[in-house]
């Protein structure tokens, strides 16, 4: 069973749920630093020989276009991270399906190719949204990564299952990928991403990536560019989220490294030709 690697393309600014995060209306006058964090993250893939599956904001795509443009020249993967970075269940099926449909024709039109993934913004679905699968189907994607199958602060299904497969939808069908998460003591718990993937050491994600990867399930990675950006500027938040948002961001670039050195790597794309889920 393989691994996937997988990158929210986002900047610093993009932390969901905090009253300091800036309005979509001031991301334009705000510092960026999306462009350098993303490149090194493509350039170790490039030294690696390895391809990845990248949710890129609709934003940022309108924004920087040539960070999609090098994406594509580059073998990777692009799907949709929607576009204004809004949390699924703080909105209507409308807003939803408005920002789904509009960040894909972005990144299409930029890309030149079908974009047929999608990524909620911060794994934001609950069971509150239970039009959030037809309306990915009618917006024309063709699978999901955005189950966090695990207590979550905002999302999560934790009664979801684990493994990569196709849910029905009243418009047809939509292949998921749920994030990856391990059974601890009756508890499910990530080591895979984001916060998880710099604060647990590197033997203890390893040991529960072997667990994942025996029950048969491909260990889904996911990182943000700001994740290996210690010099990046920080949000006023208080002490549980600081500690969160930016613990060992100085260390996980080399981390990362050895992941990739440690297992072997496809896209979602991939995965799902080798796998034969259709």
């Amino acid at each position: 069973m393989k691994c996937i690697f997988t990158i929210d393309v986002e900047d610093w600014f993009h932390i969901l749920g905090i009253p300091s995060a800036p309005a979509l209306e001031e991301w334009d006058k705000l510092p960026s630093r999306v462009e350098n964090n993303y490149y090194r993250l493509l350039d170790i893939l490039s030294e690696k020989n390895l391809k990845a599956t990248c949710f890129f904001l609709g934003w940022i795509a309108e924004k920087y276009p040539h960070l999609v443009s090098e994406c594509v020249s580059r073998g990777h993967e692009i799907a949709s991270h929607g576009y204004g970075h809004k949390l699924v269940y703080k909105m209507s099926e409308k807003e939803f399906s408005d920002d789904a449909i509009i960040s894909k024709k972005i990144i299409e039109d930029i890309s030149g190719q079908k974009v047929n993934g999608y990524r909620s913004a911060g794994f934001s679905i609950t069971e509150k949204c239970p039009w959030f699968f037809d309306a990915l189907v009618r917006a024309g994607y063709k699978y999901d990564s955005s189950i966090f199958p695990a207590r979550r602060g905002y999302g999560g299904i934790e009664t979801a299952g684990l493994a990569p497969g196709n849910i029905k939808t009243p418009s047809g069908k939509l292949i998921e990928f749920p994030i990856s998460v391990a059974n601890i003591l009756g508890m499910r718990v990530c080591f895979f991403g984001g916060g998880y993937l710099r604060l647990f050491p590197e033997r203890v994600i390893n040991i529960m990536a072997r667990k994942v990867l025996l029950d048969n399930r491909p260990v889904i990675f996911y990182i943000h560019p700001r994740d290996i950006d210690p010099e990046q500027p920080r949000l006023p938040m208080n002490m549980i989220r600081r500690f969160k948002s930016y613990v060992n961001l100085r260390g996980t670039e080399n981390k990362v490294r050895r992941l990739l050195d440690r297992y072997s790597w496809v896209t979602m794309k991939e995965f799902m030709k080798r796998e034969f889920i259709q």
